[in-house]
């Protein structure tokens, strides 16, 4: 694609890249989890770049996974806990259902509390 000898100047290759439009930011990460149906490939401090090219962004690991089994209660015990309990304390509040509907409501709008208002009222 660039032709020419053995490789480019990282600097060079950086000027190159913002004139496309594409920045490239390392990230600090301590862990990153790529969750399947069966299992999880966890990376325990992995190399994480981010690229963003005119707002696609597109996140590349390098590192050795380990993979761990997953339970099946894990997974309810996840969704559970991915609504905070003040978001359902506001819709419960707020549209005077159940702290179990307003619960429902959020996790049928993915956390949107403004949806989950909507739906209850």
């Amino acid at each position: 694609m660039f032709g020419g000898g053995g490789g480019l100047d990282p600097r060079k290759m950086e000027q190159m890249m913002k004139q496309m439009g594409i920045d490239v930011e390392e990230l600090d990460a301590e862990e990153v989890v790529i969750r399947t149906a069966d299992h999880d490939l966890v990376f325990t401090s992995p190399d994480v770049t981010k690229m963003d090219a005119r707002g696609q962004e597109t996140y590349q690991i390098i590192g050795s996974p380990e993979q761990r089994e997953r339970a099946d209660d894990e997974t309810d015990a996840d969704a559970a806990s991915a609504i905070p309990d003040a978001d359902v304390e506001i819709v419960a509040d707020r549209t005077g259902a159940s702290e179990e509907d307003a619960r429902a409501a959020l996790e049928t709008n993915d956390g949107d509390l403004a949806g989950a208002v909507a739906d209850l009222e």
